[in-house]
């Protein structure tokens, strides 16, 4: 069995799976989020084990939200009136740095990223009963860092949420999104 997979299975599934997950998932009460670490190649391995994670924890009278930042970026960039397509073509003018510096600016500025992720929360969420599942993170690379995103959803989440993170560790509580950037080293959500 892989790091990640015995991971999820023996410390986060338990943890999700109480009455109240909250005090266990994070140290913080203005942050009930947690980050799940997974190496970036296995992405659609991990895609299928949080399905069914999502089918146990269901069993378990559990409902689980999914938001997939893949698409509420699409969502913002649309609302902008900019294709991928675009950015494609774009890129090939201005160069990537160009091209993820205007992705940057829509999620950051314009269509808020932690607003997009508020919004597909649960209305009437029970933090006893509600879970979010925050995926496909990878899709902001190399255009947002989710340390930001975690910043503004501390203080208006209550709902108990997971960050799938592609990355590996760097040191005891640093990160480094997808495995090639910087780490980042102010997360303060428990790291699974």
């Amino acid at each position: 069995m892989s790091d990640w997979k015995k991971r999820l299975t023996d410390d986060l599934e338990p943890v999700l799976s109480m009455g109240d997950p909250r005090p266990k998932i994070s140290a913080y009460n203005d942050m009930p989020y947690a980050i799940f670490r997974y190496p970036p190649e296995d992405e659609f391995a991990v895609r299928a084990e949080i399905s069914m994670l999502q089918t146990r924890l269901e069993s378990l009278g559990k409902r689980v939200t999914r938001i997939s930042l893949a698409e509420c970026t699409l969502s913002a960039l649309e609302a902008e009136g900019i294709t991928p397509e675009a950015l494609a073509q774009q890129e090939k003018v201005v160069g990537l740095d160009a091209v993820a510096d205007t992705v940057h600016q829509v999620l950051s500025q314009y269509q808020p990223l932690d607003r997009a992720v508020l919004a597909r929360m649960p209305p009437d969420g029970d933090p006893a009963k509600d879970i979010v599942f925050i995926t496909r993170t990878g899709f902001l690379f190399p255009f947002y860092r989710t340390s930001s995103l975690l910043e503004q959803l501390m203080g208006t989440v209550q709902i108990p949420s997971v960050l799938f993170y592609p990355g590996e560790m760097d040191g005891v509580a640093g990160l480094r999104f997808m495995g090639i950037l910087d780490a980042e080293h102010n997360y303060r959500p428990r790291i699974f």
